[in-house]
């Protein structure tokens, strides 16, 4: 009875909720709530944020069985693995910040994987590669996601994995019906279909599932009731281990049982800075969190707010702050197991004033040097329970479908992580063997005197650190609630050029074209926000989902 009450909530919820085409800025819609399409979700017992409505509601589920903070989230990871495969998968990494409020305690979880230990640049062009391969058996290193679920539980959770990964079994075994947004991104199926246990999986009838089709994925849900029953060592020991080394073997893989057994994922302190009396974290290299921070450092030197909120002149410091700081990551974002980033340095106020020498507020800098792309398929989600622990956590397969292989009969489709490797021998990224590649996922969360009042994300590869800039400035210098902060209209600089989304008018464009940026499109790659903010005054907790996701947040 339970269940059915929670599923009509959420078929009520995600009826009421505005979604946007994935082609068009929100400009392009009516503005209702003060140029909103959306209210924030206000509660006090609990709130779950996801790109997907099934995945809020499973959380929510958890949080209302008694569960807490973590083993709602990992119940809301494991749904997307199944709604959203194009994102999301056992198959991929995950990293998470988690507050535990009892201890009073902030720790960072790096639960992505190693490249084989055979692999090597020489290795890749004695097979014929002139280039990072972008997918494809070489580019999946060891899948981190399913013992970073094992690891949150262990540490911090209530619940066993047998019973949070129940409602994901359920929707693997029973199916479920797409969205519009997830059937459009559908489409890039299409491309593995020539991999038969791929096609068989994603493209049952020959073609790509569309809006309200009932998706099952019988194998998945097989896999997951193994992981349910038998703890994550099933996935780098036992059984599942077994068939993806079979498979990945077969492909030409360099992968072995000891790559997989030798897998753990490993709890960290998260870096974090400060930006105008809040402190800011993030989780440390291999992933891109350096990033936001270092923009956040060289912004705060300006009066941001008297320049007007996406004006020219604001958008240009954004921007060249960006090139800074991403030129820096594209030198110093490494395994830290190979290369000790100089973060001490990096993340001082002196170097970020450093920095903002070199801006010109009348002329835009020089692009940023290429380095390793983003993939773009990511999901990010977060919850805070009643006692207010907090967990920020981001999964992903990098690429649309990862590698567009799924291991044999296991439904599990593998991450094409590889491919954020360097062919440069003098990259600190370079590939070699047991090393976690650069990384584009960063979950945030940021204080108000010692106390947690924002967690949240921004999907989208290189989007998503200066995602994090723009969304925290929205709130912090310009006062935007949690809703309308995810909202507002956002920049995207490329190697390639300024792409801005369509609200953002003639004039602004214009003038920033005179200071010498190169403007472009990029329909659709503004990223996805979820966030969740805790009143510092009431305790509330306030949710906040993009409309550019057909996602939501949902309290009680």
């Amino acid at each position: 009875m339970f269940r059915n009450i929670v599923t009509i909530l959420a078929i009520i919820l995600f009826i009421s909720v505005t979604t946007v085409n994935s082609q068009k800025s929100i400009g392009d819609k009516p503005a209702k709530n003060g140029g909103r399409t959306r209210s924030a979700v206000r509660a006090m017992n609990g709130m779950v944020a996801t790109s997907q409505p099934l995945a809020s509601a499973a959380g929510l589920r958890i949080l209302q069985q008694g569960g807490n903070a973590v083993d709602a989230a990992v119940a809301a990871a494991a749904v997307l693995c199944v709604v959203e495969p194009m994102m999301v998968s056992p198959g991929g990494d995950l990293f998470a910040l988690v507050w535990d409020a009892k201890k009073k305690e902030l720790k960072a979880l790096n639960a992505s994987g190693r490249s084989p230990k055979a692999a090597s640049i020489d290795e890749m062009k004695k097979r014929g590669f002139t280039k990072t391969p972008q997918d494809g058996i070489h580019t999946v290193t060891v899948p981190g996601a399913v013992d970073g679920w094992a690891k949150l539980l262990e540490r911090y959770g209530t619940m066993r994995l047998s019973q949070v990964l129940q409602p994901a079994i359920d929707y693997a075994e029973r199916g479920f019906p797409v969205t519009d947004v997830i059937a459009g991104d559908w489409d890039n199926a299409n491309q593995y279909k020539a991999n038969a246990d791929f096609a068989a999986t994603f493209l049952p009838n020959g073609k790509p599932l569309a809006p309200g089709e009932i998706f099952t994925n019988k194998n998945l849900a097989q896999s997951l009731k193994l992981i349910a029953a038998k703890g994550r060592d099933v996935f780098y020991k036992g059984e599942i281990a077994q068939k993806i080394l079979k498979f990945a073997q077969a492909q030409g893989g360099l992968h072995t049982a000891e790559d997989f057994t030798a897998h753990t994922s490993n709890w960290l302190d998260p870096i974090s800075t400060t930006y105008r009396g809040h402190t800011v974290y993030e989780l440390p290299p291999n992933n891109q969190g350096l990033a936001v921070l270092e923009m956040l450092n060289i912004l705060e030197g300006y009066d941001v707010r008297s320049l007007g909120h996406n004006s020219a002149e604001y958008l240009h410091l954004l921007v060249e702050a960006k090139k800074l700081a991403y030129a820096d990551r594209a030198w110093h974002i490494a395994d830290p197991a190979f290369y000790k980033a100089p973060l001490d340095k990096l993340l001082s106020k002196e170097y970020a004033a450093e920095l903002r020498k070199k801006i010109d507020a009348g002329k835009a800098g020089s692009d940023t040097p290429p380095s390793s792309r983003g993939g773009e398929d990511t999901v990010y989600l977060t919850v805070v329970d009643k006692d207010h622990n907090a967990v920020s956590f981001i999964q992903s397969i990098f690429s649309a479908f990862g590698s567009g292989l799924v291991a044999g009969d296991t439904g599990v489709v593998l991450h094409n992580r590889g491919a954020g490797f360097s062919f440069d021998p003098n990259n600190p990224n370079k590939l070699e063997g047991g090393k976690r590649p650069f990384h584009t996922l960063i979950p945030g969360m940021v204080f108000r005197e010692g106390k947690p009042w924002l967690s949240f994300g921004v999907m989208g590869g290189d989007m998503q650190a200066q995602g994090h800039a723009q969304v925290l400035m929205n709130m912090i210098d310009f006062g935007m609630d949690v809703q309308q902060a995810g909202e507002q209209a956002r920049f995207r600089h490329f190697e390639s050029g300024l792409a801005l989304e369509s609200v953002i008018g003639a004039d602004v464009r214009k003038a920033l074209e005179a200071k010498g940026h190169k403007l472009t499109i990029a329909p659709g790659m503004f990223g996805g926000y979820q966030a969740i903010m805790i009143d510092p005054k009431t305790g509330a907790l306030i949710g906040g989902s993009d409309p550019r996701k057909d996602g939501c947040a949902m309290g009680w």
